[in-house]
């Protein structure tokens, strides 16, 4: 084997083994990287806090906001997803007969995979998956009970290792560490501010349009395309596709259902691709391919909260890579932004 060809198959045989680790780790490590993510978004407020109070009074007003917080998107959620979770067990029979009609019509245009999907899928199989879903979502408070106490011990160590680390390490890594660290934070707050109103203007046009077209439960429509815009590509997705369904069982006509998928698409299509990333700007510009397969693999290795997490972890790597010389190229192919490119280079 040629010798060049050894640090290269040392590296995918280190990445895989670095995949396999943060997949069965999950329970370990994807509460540290939630609280990490929380800890770069409120790090501002406690630090202004702690500036006036002592330390411990501003780390419980800054952590009783982060609970209300979540207990305010949890109950949304909660309400949201529980009144069309009712909603589309009352309209089982119906929703039955329309599925046969198409498996049929399926059939009869020559279509031999539809007799193998009714045997394994029907309309009582989704409202199990979305039970089973609900179910799950449930078990989701020993997480956020864990990423609260990491939250909590993060707040009071990060100022104290930001002192420490040029002590610690040579004094280049000490520099990537903690401007690379800066800069993460800093666009990992306005990847979140940009994420929240992206969603509540996803949220608002398809409340309006639901509402316009007479489709029922409208302000479940938009609060649902709310919270799910804060996932990439899955979560909109979805978030069309539930509609389109209920529109289908609604209307009884496959052609308002399309009408209202096509629609609904569009307004995602016309938010997501040229608004955000006008408001976004070059501080946020990542490579399609890098998202995409952010989302999916993160999804892959952590679930929902993975799909979640999969952009900012890509962000961080990404500033991370613009700060040190050696990886600098990566940050230019993958998205990084060339003032910031050229800031590292010239620090």
């Amino acid at each position: 084997m040629n010798a060049r060809w050894v640090p290269v198959l040392l590296g995918i045989i280190c990445a895989i083994l670095l995949l396999a680790a943060l997949y069965f780790a999950d329970a370990i490590i994807a509460p540290v990287a939630c609280a990490l993510f929380i800890i770069a978004i409120v790090w501002p407020v406690q630090k202004r806090l702690q500036a006036r109070l002592p330390q411990l009074l501003a780390l419980a007003i800054v952590v009783t906001l982060i609970v209300l917080v979540f207990i305010v998107f949890a109950s949304v959620v909660a309400w949201g997803f529980g009144r069309i979770g009712r909603s589309i067990i009352a309209e089982t029979p119906r929703l039955q007969v329309l599925y046969e009609q198409a498996t049929a019509w399926l059939e009869t245009h020559g279509i031999a995979v539809a007799g193998l999907w009714a045997e394994h899928f029907n309309v009582r199989w989704v409202v199990a998956a979305m039970q089973s879903l609900s179910a799950r979502l449930n078990t989701t408070i020993s997480f956020w009970i864990v990423v609260l106490i990491y939250v909590l011990l993060g707040l009071l160590e990060v100022g104290p290792l930001a002192r420490k680390i040029p002590s610690i390490v040579s004094g280049e890594a000490a520099r990537i560490l903690i401007v690379g660290g800066e800069r993460t934070a800093a666009k990992l707050r306005r990847y979140l501010v940009i994420r929240t109103i992206m969603s509540v203007a996803t949220g608002g046009m398809i409340y309006v349009f639901t509402l316009a077209l007479g489709l029922q439960l409208a302000t479940e429509w938009g609060v649902i395309a709310f919270t799910l815009n804060f996932i990439p590509f899955v979560g909109p997705f979805v978030a069309t596709l539930l509609p389109t369904f209920y529109a289908l069982a609604q209307f009884e006509s496959l052609y308002s259902a399309l009408f209202v998928f096509a629609c609904l698409n569009l307004i995602q299509f016309a938010i997501g691709s040229y608004v955000e990333p006008r408001l976004a700007g070059k501080a946020l510009a990542l490579s399609p391919f890098l998202v995409l397969f952010s989302v999916f693999l993160w999804m892959f290795l952590w679930g929902l909260f993975g799909a979640f997490i999969g952009v900012p972890i890509a962000i961080a790597v990404l500033t991370f890579c613009a700060q040190s010389p050696s990886a600098r190229w990566l940050a230019q192919l993958l998205g990084a932004p060339d003032d910031e490119v050229e800031s590292a280079q010239g620090g």
